[in-house]
C-alpha cells in the first residue's frame, strides 16, 4: 500500500522499499567496484538461504566468480545498509509524528548513506532529557532566541531581553533572559547537521591525540605513551587500541586537540549573516556551543570512529592469523606423544596413534621443583620403544623450554634420527580440556591429561582439532580483547566455516564441532549426523544423509558438497563435486571416452589435465558453465586431495639453541608464531619467539607483514641483535651482504 502525506506530498512504503533496495545495490556496486548484476544475483542468493561458501564454490556462473572474500563484503554492508534503512523509517516515523517532516528533509534522510548521516538529522528532533536550552524554552524564551537569529540592524538585545522578565518563570532579569535565549541557539547550533559533518570531519583530518601519563612516575607498558602526540589521521591501529588501553587501565590521560579558532570561523559564516547589535553575542554564543556542546560530543564520535578503525584491523589480522593457522598441514602417518609441560603438577602426557586414538597416559616431574629427571626419561623411553613414537609435541605452556631441554636429551640419548620434537602453541587447551565436549570425549581423564591429548592432535589435524575451542581462545592476534567481541566472533566463526568448508570433510570420522562449521549444517544437525552413523554404521554414499533427521532439502543442497565419503560406492562422494553435476561428469567421461573407475590414475589425471586447456570448448559440448568444468576437472585430476598437504610440515628440531649460542648474523629456520600490524614473532627455538619488524621482512617496502608471511609459514632469518637482560631477539629476513675483496 502507498501512503501520502498530503501536507508534504512525501510518498513512502512499497516505492520506499524499491528505492531503498535500489539504493543499496547500487551503493554496494560502487563501494566494492563489481557490477549491479552481481551485487543483485549475490543478494537473491543471499535471501533465498544459501551460504557463503556454497555460493562461492557452487553458484560461480551466477556471480561472475566472485571469491568467498567479496561475498562476505556484500553480506556484511547488505547487513549494515538494510539496518540502516529500518532505521531511517523510524526516524521519519518520529518526526513525522512531531509534524515537523519536510520534504526536503525526507529526501536528506533517504539519500543519507551512513548511520551516523541519519543521527545527525534526527539530532534536532530527539527527545532530549533536560538541558539548559529546554529550560529556556519552557521559561518562554524561544521567541527571545528567534529574534536575534534574525539579527537586525535597529534594537538593542538587553532592550529587547527586558520584555521577557518574568519573576514566576524564574526569568529575573534581562541578562538571565538573554543567558536562556544564548542557551537555545547554542543547541540549535549543536544540533545542526552540516556544522557536525564539517567538524567532524575538521577534527578527523586536523587533529592531534594526545596522551599523558597520570602518574609520570609509575612504571607500565605504556610508558611510549606517557607524553604522545600524534595527528588523528595518521594513528595506526596498534597504537590507537594500545593507548586505548592505556586509558582503560588508568593509566594514561587521553584527549583530542584541535585548532579552535578555525572552527569558530566556520560556524561564524554559517550563523552571522554580518554587522548587527547582536553580532558579540553571537559570536559568545557560537565558542559557548562548541566547547560545551560540540566538542566533547565529536570527540567521542572521532574517538569512537579511531577505536572501530584499530577494531577492523585487529580482528582482520586475527582473522588472517586463525586462518594460516586452521590450514596447517597435518602431519599423518606418525604416533605422536603429546606433553602438556609444568612444574609443580609435572608434565601430562599422551600417546595417539596415527589415527589420533588415545593409547596411553602418564605423568613425570623433569622439571622444577621436583626435576625427577632419571624416572622422567625411563618414563619417555618406554613409552617411545611401546608405540614405536617418532614425533614428541610439547606444548608452549609453562615450562615448555625446561622441558623441551629433557626432551632434547632424551632424544640424543636414544639416538634415533626418525625421532624429533616440535613446540605448538597450545593457546586453547585449557579451555577445551574444562569444557563440556572434552568431558564427553574423555570421561576417564583429568583436564591436564586432556590438554596432552588435544596437543598430540593438533598437529595430526590442526583443523579437526582447533575447531573444537572457542576461536577467541587460540591467541594468534593483538589486542583481540579490546575489541567488539560480538564482531570478533562473527569474524572468527566465519573464518572457521571457511577453512572447514575449503578442507572438506571427512562425514564418517568427523566430530560433531567440526562438522558443525560445515555450509547448511548447525550444532544439531551436525549431532544428528554422527548419531545416525553411530547406529547404522558409515556412511556409504552422500545420498544416506538426507535420512539424518533434520537435515532437509535446503540443509543438504548446501552442505554435501563438502562432505566427502572416501572408499563409498560412487568414486564423486569423495570428490569436492556436487551431486548436481554428477550428469555433468558422466557426459564428461563418455565424451573422453573414460572409464569413472580408472579415476585417480596417471592416465586418466594427464588426459584431464590436457583437457582442462580447452574447457571453454568443452563446456559448451557438455551445456556446463566453463567455471563449474574447470572445478570439476580439477577435482578429477587429484580426487581426495586435502589441500593442506601442498603445505610444507612444521620443522622438526632434535636439539635445543639457548639465546646465549646466538651471535648477529647467524643463519637460521624458523616458524611464524603471530603476525602483528608491525611484523611477525618468529620461532627459532629459544625460549622467545624472535621479532621481525616489518622493515626487516623484505627487501622492498612492504605495507602489511601479511602480505609477506602467514602464521605457521617457515622462513630463514638471520640474528640482528640479542638483549639477553630482556630475553629478546630481533631477526631479520634480509639477506645480509655479503662483503666481497678489492682486487689491485
Amino acid at each position: 500500500m502507498v501512503v501520502e502525506n498530503n501536507n508534504a506530498g512525501i510518498v513512502t512504503d512499497e516505492a520506499n522499499a524499491k528505492r531503498e533496495q535500489e539504493l543499496i545495490t547500487v551503493a554496494i556496486a560502487k563501494e566494492l567496484g563489481i557490477s549491479l548484476g552481481q551485487v543483485r544475483t549475490t543478494v537473491g542468493l543471499l535471501d533465498e538461504g544459501n551460504t557463503i561458501p556454497f555460493i562461492a564454490r557452487y553458484r560461480k556462473e551466477m556471480t561472475g566468480e566472485l571469491d568467498e572474500n567479496v561475498l562476505r563484503d556484500i553480506e556484511e554492508r547488505l547487513g549494515y545498509l538494510r539496518n540502516l534503512g529500518e532505521r531511517k523509517k523510524d526516524v521519519i516515523r518520529n518526526i513525522e509524528e512531531q509534524g515537523k517532516l519536510t520534504k526536503e528533509l525526507h529526501e536528506s534522510i533517504m539519500n543519507a548513506v551512513k548511520l551516523q548521516e541519519v543521527e545527525d538529522l534526527y539530532r534536532p528532533f530527539r527527545q532530549k532529557r533536560k538541558t539548559r536550552a529546554s529550560v529556556a524554552k519552557e521559561k518562554g524564551l524561544e521567541p527571545l532566541a528567534n529574534w536575534i537569529m534574525e539579527q537586525r540592524r535597529q534594537g538593542l538585545p538587553a532592550e529587547e531581553a527586558v520584555k521577557y522578565i518574568d519573576i514566576d518563570k524564574g526569568v529575573e532579569s534581562a541578562d538571565l533572559a538573554l543567558q536562556g535565549a544564548m542557551d537555545i541557539i547554542a543547541e540549535n547550533i549543536a544540533d545542526d547537521p552540516i556544522i557536525r559533518s564539517w567538524v567532524r570531519q575538521y577534527t578527523s583530518s586536523q587533529g592531534v591525540l594526545v596522551s599523558e601519563a597520570k602518574d609520570a612516575k609509575q612504571e607500565s607498558v605504556y610508558e611510549n605513551y606517557y607524553s604522545y602526540r600524534e595527528p588523528v589521521h595518521k594513528m595506526p591501529p596498534h597504537r590507537i587500541l594500545a593507548i586505548n588501553r592505556g586509558e582503560r587501565e588508568n593509566v594514561l590521560k587521553v584527549g583530542l586537540e584541535v585548532i579552535a579558532d578555525k572552527l569558530h570561523a566556520f560556524i561564524g559564516r554559517k550563523i552571522i549573516k554580518g554587522p548587527s547589535p547582536v553580532k558579540d553575542l553571537l559570536d559568545a554564543v557560537i565558542e559557548d556551543s562548541y566547547k560545551r556542546l560540540i566538542a566533547p560530543s565529536v570527540e567521542r564520535e572521532v574517538r569512537g570512529e579511531m577505536t572501530e578503525k584499530g577494531d577492523k584491523q585487529a580482528i582482520t589480522i586475527f582473522s588472517g592469523n586463525l586462518r594460516s593457522l586452521l590450514l596447517q598441514p597435518p602431519v599423518k602417518g606418525r604416533c605422536v606423544l603429546g606433553v602438556d609441560p609444568a612444574y609443580r603438577t609435572g608434565c601430562k602426557l599422551a600417546v595417539v596413534d596415527d589415527t589420533g586414538k588415545l593409547l596411553e597416559v602418564a605423568v613425570t616431574y623433569p622439571t622444577p621443583p621436583h626435576n625427577k629427571t632419571i624416572e622422567a626419561a625411563a618414563k619417555f623411553k618406554e613409552l617411545i620403544k611401546k608405540y614405536g613414537i617418532q614425533l614428541i609435541v610439547i606444548g608452549n605452556g609453562t615450562g615448555s623450554r625446561e622441558t623441551e631441554q629433557f626432551t632434547a636429551e632424551v632424544i640424543a640419548d636414544i639416538g634415533n634420527p626418525e625421532l624429533a620434537y616440535l613446540i605448538v602453541n597450545e593457546a586453547g587447551a585449557s579451555v577445551y580440556s574444562a569444557s563440556k565436549l572434552a568431558q564427553e570425549e574423555f570421561p576417564d581423564l583429568d583436564v591436564s591429561e586432556r590438554s596432552a591429548a588435544s596437543i598430540a592432535r593438533r598437529v595430526q589435524d590442526p583443523l579437526a582439532e582447533l575447531v573444537k575451542i572457542d576461536p577467541k581462545a587460540i591467541g594468534v592476534g593483538q589486542y583481540q580483547h579490546d575489541v567488539s567481541q560480538k564482531h570478533l566472533e562473527e569474524s572468527l566463526k566465519a573464518v572457521v566455516e571457511s577453512a572447514v568448508n575449503h578442507v572438506g570433510v571427512d562425514v564418517n570420522t568427523a566430530s560433531p564441532s567440526l562438522l558443525s562449521y560445515v555450509a547448511g549444517i548447525n550444532g544439531t544437525i551436525a549431532k544428528n549426523i554422527v548419531k545416525f552413523r553411530e547406529e547404522n554404521g558409515k556412511f556409504t554414499t552422500r545420498k544416506q544423509l538426507q535420512k539424518v533427521p533434520r537435515l532437509g532439502a535446503k540443509s543438504y543442497e548446501q552442505c554435501i558438497g563438502f562432505l566427502r565419503i572416501p572408499g563409498g560406492d560412487n568414486t564423486l562422494d569423495r570428490t569436492p563435486i556436487h551431486p548436481e553435476s554428477y550428469s555433468v561428469v558422466d557426459r564428461l567421461f563418455r565424451e573422453l571416452k573414460l572409464d569413472v573407475n580408472s579415476l585417480g590414475s596417471k592416465e586418466v589425471a594427464s588426459q584431464l589435465e590436457l583437457e582442462a586447456q580447452h574447457a571453454e570448448e568443452l563446456a559448451v559440448k557438455l551445456d556446463v558453465g566453463v567455471p563449474t568444468l574447470r572445478d570439476i576437472l580439477e577435482s578429477l585430476q587429484r580426487p581426495g586431495r586435502d589441500p593442506r598437504e601442498e603445505l610444507p610440515l612444521p620443522i622438526f628440531r632434535t636439539d635445543v639453541l639457548k639465546i646465549e649460542d646466538l651471535v648477529p648474523g647467524m643463519e637460521m629456520q624458523g616458524t611464524v608464531r603471530n603476525v602483528i600490524d608491525f611484523g611477525a614473532f618468529v620461532d627459532i627455538g629459544i625460549k622467545n619467539d624472535g621479532l621481525v619488524h616489518i622493515s626487516q621482512l623484505s627487501g622492498s617496502f612492504v605495507k602489511h607483514p601479511m602480505d609477506v608471511v602467514s602464521v605457521g609459514d617457515n622462513v630463514t632469518v638471520w640474528v640482528m641483535g640479542v638483549d639477553l637482560k630482556k630475553g629478546r631477539v630481533s631477526l631479520t629476513m634480509r639477506p645480509p651482504r655479503v662483503e666481497t675483496g678489492s682486487t689491485n
